[in-house]
């Protein structure tokens, strides 16, 4: 019987943000690790009612973000790339906290195999950098189009440094239009 190694929680300069990396159990056969248990989770976390998983397919080049849900209908998620490579984002945009304005950035792969949480009262977007990329994640609100909202990812303000040319950066005409930071709804 194998006993299952906790995975690693690791706290990341803004609260309430962490980057999570499991225990991969490799053979001849492939590999093998725990994405999620709820109980180490919580433990390590909180309690997050995750209600939802979504998943989607990007090519190189595609930025999606930096999207958000308004007042309660606003959503947690954890994050992970199933296969290639993406360049993922969190912005603060909880106006009381001391890290206002910040971000955390962080590759995922599926070679490094890390999740990303993101608690409510951020802005999230992420690049892809590989041909490829299925990207997954969890969220504990469902979608409300009502409540959406986007922040331009090269908001000057922001400081974010997207590894690639602008010109290669393929965006939604949505995103485009996005609000600049300074005039985002925020937080409280």
């Amino acid at each position: 019987m194998i006993t299952f190694a906790r995975m690693e929680y690791k706290a990341t300069e803004i609260e309430g943000v962490y980057i999570i990396e499991p225990r991969v159990f490799n053979d001849a056969r492939g590999y093998f690790f725990e994405a999620f248990k709820q109980s180490e989770f919580e433990e390590h976390i909180g309690k997050v009612n995750f209600i939802q998983d979504n998943e989607s397919k990007s090519g190189y080049g595609v930025l999606r973000g930096l999207h958000y849900q308004k007042g309660d209908l606003s959503q947690a998620k954890l994050v992970r790339v199933i296969k290639g490579r993406v360049l993922d984002v969190a912005v603060d945009i909880r106006k009381s906290s001391p890290t206002f304005g910040k971000h955390v950035m962080v590759e995922l792969s599926d070679e490094n195999k890390r999740q990303f949480f993101i608690p409510r009262g951020f802005a999230h977007g992420f690049l892809v950098l590989s041909d490829e990329a299925i990207f997954t994640y969890k969220v504990d609100n469902v979608y409300a189009p009502q409540a959406e909202a986007a922040i331009r990812f090269d908001d000057p303000d922001l400081g974010i440094v997207w590894p690639i040319n602008q010109q290669d950066v393929l965006t939604s005409e949505k995103d485009l239009k996005a609000n600049a930071f300074r005039d985002a709804e925020y937080f409280e």
